[in-house]
């Protein structure tokens, strides 16, 4: 059974994808015990809060352009694709945050956890690039990419001094 399916589903999914994103970084600032760990979730919240309104702009400015907004995929393969790697990997992409902090986690358990995070958003946006059809649009996904890269060197470099 074919399934139907739009760029449109996709940028919903990238547009939840940022808002978990921001909120865990928020909450796990709250519950950290290490100021430091706190400054450098609260500034990645606020950058995740921007990505989300980049693909925000793009959702409306597919649904204004409904024929851009088709995508052909007879085997479903970009929708698995998509799919997969939002709804089953790490906390980005769910509907709502599976995870719950105690604020008895470490830093490290927090930055590891952010990690995994990133690196799903970037599986996921590659897959954006492909799909979406102006160059105007690929390069902000690319942009956005990038961002989420230094996010995880930002990441892994806290960790590593952490250590």
């Amino acid at each position: 059974m074919a399934v139907n399916y739009t760029v449109l589903e996709i940028f919903e999914i990238a547009v939840q994808i940022e808002q978990n994103g921001a909120q865990y970084y928020r909450t796990a600032a709250s519950v950290t015990k290490d100021k430091v760990v706190a400054d450098i979730l609260l500034k990645l919240a606020a950058m995740e809060d921007n990505h989300r309104q980049i693909f925000s702009d793009m959702l409306e400015s597919y649904k204004n352009n409904m024929e851009d907004a088709n995508t052909f995929d007879p085997d479903n393969e970009a929708l698995y694709y998509m799919k997969g790697i939002a709804l089953n990997s790490g906390w980005e992409g769910r509907g709502a945050l599976k995870l719950t902090l105690s604020g008895e986690e470490t830093p490290t358990k927090i930055l590891k956890t952010a990690l995994s995070g990133e690196q799903t958003s970037i599986n996921f946006y590659l897959g954006i690039k492909e799909l979406v059809k102006s160059q105007s649009d690929k390069e902000k996904v690319e942009q956005i990419i990038k961002e989420e890269m230094s996010h995880i060197v930002s990441l892994q470099k806290n960790l590593e001094q952490l250590k």
